[in-house]
């Protein structure tokens, strides 16, 4: 009876650590952005979460220097009014994790000076368990509108942006660009420039070799046909930092954004045209440690098993 009582709670822990291992996922908050004040407000941490699936027994790291930023996790009421005079908890030593222990909805803010009121800000919601990927659903057509003129970067402008290129994907992430639309790229002249590339050269940062080069701010560059584009500067080291800027452009704002196209080539170039694809989602951390610890819990499990035999 012993030895069936000893199985038995092997068993019951190895179902546990399986459970466990198998929900846990590490979130690094804004990933290379880290948690600070983000450059182009809060939208940046909105995109981030839109882009995660936060599960009970997940973690959130909070990345940041100690004496610079904080972290607290405050109500939906002071998350929405910046109102930081009672939080449920405050984190001023970084790097800082936090274990969603429960569903349900979470808040977090900076509360250094108007850290909050400038974007340092992040609501996610919690889900019990990962669940089943819902079927994908067909688009809602928008109506047409006409052509719209934006800023790159709106208020930031065009230059080495503070926390890398996470800045210029986020402006970018949910705008709908249209042929016929005007990119304003807003820069110093003589600190700055505007490079078309190809696809290869924006991965690679390798501007040798580019399309057009702009040098006079600012730069009102028209999308004129379908397809991917690349931008970047030509200045030593700009582009590793995070000055680049990636888009598509549908035909209409009704059609399904193309798969595979080319970028136009602005009038007086011969370069090539770049060729189709652009930065694509994070990939989804290995899941290696996970098979690990399963084979490990497999042996433990037969070992319970022999035992009672």
């Amino acid at each position: 009876m012993a030895k069936m009582c000893v199985a038995i709670a092997a068993v019951l822990a190895v179902a546990a650590l399986l459970q466990t291992s198998a929900a846990q996922t590490v979130h690094v908050v804004g990933d290379g952005l880290g948690w600070l004040v983000p450059p182009g407000g809060k939208i940046a941490y909105e995109t981030w979460a839109d882009m995660q699936t936060f599960v009970v027994g997940d973690v959130l790291v909070f990345d940041f220097t100690t004496g610079e930023q904080d972290v607290a996790r405050v109500t939906k009421e002071a998350f929405g009014s910046c109102n930081s005079t009672s939080p449920i908890f405050l984190d001023t030593t970084g790097p800082f994790n936090y274990t969603l222990d429960a569903a349900g909805e979470y808040y977090f803010i900076g509360t250094m000076d108007t850290h909050c009121y400038l974007g340092q800000k992040l609501a996610i919601n919690v889900s019990a368990s990962a669940g089943p990927t819902p079927s994908p659903q067909a688009p809602t057509p928008t109506p047409p509108r006409g052509p719209r003129t934006y800023t790159v970067g709106d208020d930031l402008g065009w230059l080495v942006p503070p926390g890398g290129p996470i800045a210029y994907e986020t402006w970018a992430y949910k705008k709908t660009f249209l042929v016929g639309d005007v990119l304003v790229f807003n820069f110093k002249n003589e600190t700055q420039d505007v490079a078309v590339v190809t696809e290869a050269a924006y991965g690679t940062c390798n501007t040798t070799n580019t399309i057009a080069v702009y040098t006079t701010s600012p730069v009102k560059y028209n999308l004129i046909a379908a397809g991917e584009y690349f931008f970047t500067s030509t200045y030593s080291r700009h582009c590793i930092f995070g000055q680049k800027l990636a888009i598509n452009v549908t035909a209409s704002s009704s059609a399904t954004p193309p798969s595979s196209t080319t970028t136009p080539t602005p009038s007086g170039s011969s370069a090539p045209s770049p060729t189709a694809g652009g930065p694509s989602a994070p990939i989804p951390e290995s899941s290696a440690p996970a098979r690990a610890v399963l084979g490990f819990s497999s042996t433990l499990l037969l070992i319970a098993l022999a035992f009672v035999h």
